[in-house]
């Protein structure tokens, strides 16, 4: 047989073996990303945002109408949710290593979709967000005011508005979060007597 003629000539399968380990060794670098095989299975991410709304509230009317549409899309191995007080639902679905992660996003967004007529007005008007992503993150920065002359709110904004869209402008980056992000905001209350009293809806104070 032909694996007779190695176990008879050990020292010349042990050269062949050194000649096929070094041509892979130095080809390894030269190969370029795309032709390396996937060793994580791929990702897509929903994301929506239901504000002023908890968490409890939005697991039942944003988090679980999603899920049970996207529940068994192509190639799915599991998929993983959150729901935060701060309005946020984050849902991950996990699909098959080798899975064409685009045709995999497009599944997930017609899932969606058909999801969406049964979120609430607040929800579809912010809009639903599909989108490859990866589990694995590539850096995490700290921000800080040494002199303590800034304190978290200014940081958080001045990300928002200086860093994150130059950072997201980055050739190979794909999503960028900032973890525990803190906006300005104005929260008005409306007193409905005089509301009446002057004819007017919450609506006409909106516009």
């Amino acid at each position: 047989m032909f694996s007779q003629f190695f176990i008879n000539r050990p020292i010349f399968a042990c050269v062949i073996s050194l000649v096929i380990l070094l041509v892979g060794g130095i080809s390894i670098p030269l190969l370029p990303i795309e032709k390396t095989p996937d060793i994580t299975p791929p990702t897509v991410g929903v994301s929506a945002s239901y504000p002023g709304a908890s968490a409890q509230v939005i697991a039942d009317t944003v988090a679980a109408p999603i899920e049970e549409q996207v529940n068994g899309v192509d190639n799915m191995i599991y998929m993983s949710s959150s729901s935060s007080s701060d309005g946020s639902m984050d849902l991950t679905v996990t699909f098959d290593v080798g899975t064409d992660i685009d045709m995999s996003q497009v599944l997930v967004q017609n899932r969606v979709a058909i999801a969406e007529p049964l979120l609430p007005e607040d929800v579809r008007r912010q809009g639903v967000k599909t989108e490859k992503k990866s589990t694995n993150l590539t850096l995490i920065v700290n921000l800080i005011s040494p002199t303590d002359e800034y304190d978290e709110l200014f940081i958080s904004n001045y990300i928002n508005l200086n860093i994150k869209d130059t950072l997201a402008r980055i050739p190979g980056i794909g999503s960028i979060t900032i973890f525990g992000a803190k906006d300005f905001g104005m929260r008005v209350w409306l007193d409905p007597e005089k509301l009446k009293t002057r004819g007017i809806t919450t609506i006409d104070v909106y516009n």
